[in-house]
């Protein structure tokens, strides 16, 4: 959203994201605008950010437990913040975005990030609570999409309370909030590659793949890890993105004996507040962050979560990857990443120091995997989600517009 941001003010737009308190000096320190909208989680909330990543259950205990009973305060945060707005785009979880675009009559467009969520038939995802609809699908996709259907209508329910809102606020009942109101959206961005997620048959008729968007400039590399870095080879790179980096269990230990046992040097990237970590050696270095776009490039291989944006750096960077996925679309990113011959994956589980080197070696060790990581960067090269993202959103606001000018933007994220 940062980088769509940073693009659309390029272009002379105002654009302001919406989204929870605890990121407005990250996004206003970049120039753009921001707005609060509740729920505002933040990552010191560590129990919500374990259930919210348990394998089976996180999904629906995010939904159901967090986004869905906060739904009437997201849209009173929205549409305070609305007024001036041309268009609104919606992220997955922002549940009363369409509800507000509806109330203040503005365009607006669903924006989701993973391939997984288009539940295609033809292209079926690796859901975390049945890993084996994917097999199912390639037996018969008939039966797969009965069998998600009937998932889709079993979580009807969850959606309640944009319901209740809706009827408070004198609207019909609508289409279903989770699955099927996005599709009557303006435009519905998949903000990923083609690569990761070609566009299917099934898709919706507004669905549209933009590419992969890209941000993460707001803290340089420090000199301590330049300095390493420039001191031997490229070392393994092990991280756990923004959210399971609150519950990384032993991940970082078992992962610097797993280094030690390739005899490979390693940085470890552990997050604000660390847990379960080996102290820092010649070979192994410790930061609590650093940019992807600047330190994957110089990685041996990348171990990380499956999150889609840790994944899109990884390809961008054209390195292997062995990807330990926790819920939600991680598994399925994973599964991508194992087709496209540039990754593999073990489960969490069953993660520790020999599986690890087990996994890690032939990443290493196999020029086909660099060489096919490095058609993945080559292509990626020519993708701009950002700019791609910007040119829909353009053109929906001057189809609306009969005097196309100075625009205002407003993005809800979650």
């Amino acid at each position: 959203m940062m980088a769509l941001g940073l693009e659309l003010k390029r272009r002379g737009h105002d654009p302001v994201i919406a989204t929870a308190a605890f990121y407005a000096d990250k996004i206003t320190e970049a120039g753009l605008g921001f707005h609060a909208i509740r729920p505002n989680l933040t990552p010191a909330d560590r129990e919500l950010l374990r259930h919210a990543m348990d394998e089976r259950h996180g999904p629906e205990r995010l939904v159901r437990g967090v986004m869905m009973p906060a739904v009437r305060n997201t849209y009173e945060d929205l549409t305070r913040g609305l007024n001036d707005a041309d268009i609104l785009l919606g992220a997955d979880l922002v549940y009363a975005a369409p509800v507000a675009a509806e109330v203040m009559k503005l365009p607006w467009i669903a924006v989701t990030m993973a391939p997984l969520s288009f539940f295609s038939r033809h292209d079926p995802p690796v859901l975390p609570p049945a890993p084996w609809l994917a097999k199912l699908a390639r037996v018969s996709k008939p039966a797969y999409a009965a069998i998600v259907r009937f998932g889709q209508w079993s979580a009807r329910p969850w959606a309640r309370p944009v319901y209740e809102l809706r009827r408070e606020l004198g609207l019909s009942r609508g289409l279903e909030p989770l699955f099927e109101a996005r599709t009557k959206a303006d435009a519905l961005l998949g903000m990923f590659s083609p690569l990761v997620g070609p566009p299917q048959p099934d898709w919706p008729a507004n669905a549209k793949a933009t590419g992969f968007a890209f941000y993460d400039r707001h803290v340089p590399m420090t000199n301590d890890l330049r300095r390493f870095l420039d001191a031997g080879d490229p070392p393994i790179v092990f991280t756990l993105g923004s959210a399971a980096v609150f519950d990384p269990g032993e991940f970082y230990r078992e992962s610097a004996r797993a280094a030690a046992r390739l005899r490979q040097r390693a940085v470890l990237l552990v997050g604000p507040e660390p847990e379960n970590v080996p102290p820092p050696s010649e070979r192994l270095f410790i930061a609590d962050y650093a940019p992807f776009s600047e330190l994957f490039p110089r990685a041996a291989a990348i171990v990380h979560q499956g999150g889609i944006g840790t994944t899109a750096q990884a390809l961008r960077a054209g390195r292997p990857m062995l990807i330990i996925p926790y819920s939600h679309d991680q598994p399925d990113n994973a599964a991508r990443m194992i087709r496209l011959g540039v990754g593999r994956t073990i489960r969490r589980r069953k993660y520790s120091a020999a599986t690890a080197a087990a996994a890690l070696e032939p990443l290493l060790n196999d020029p086909a995997y660099a060489r096919r990581a490095a058609q993945a960067a080559a292509q990626l090269q020519h993708e701009d989600g950002a700019a791609a993202a910007a040119n829909e959103i353009e053109r929906i606001i001057f189809r609306r517009s009969a005097a196309p000018a100075r625009e205002s933007s407003a993005i809800g994220s979650s």
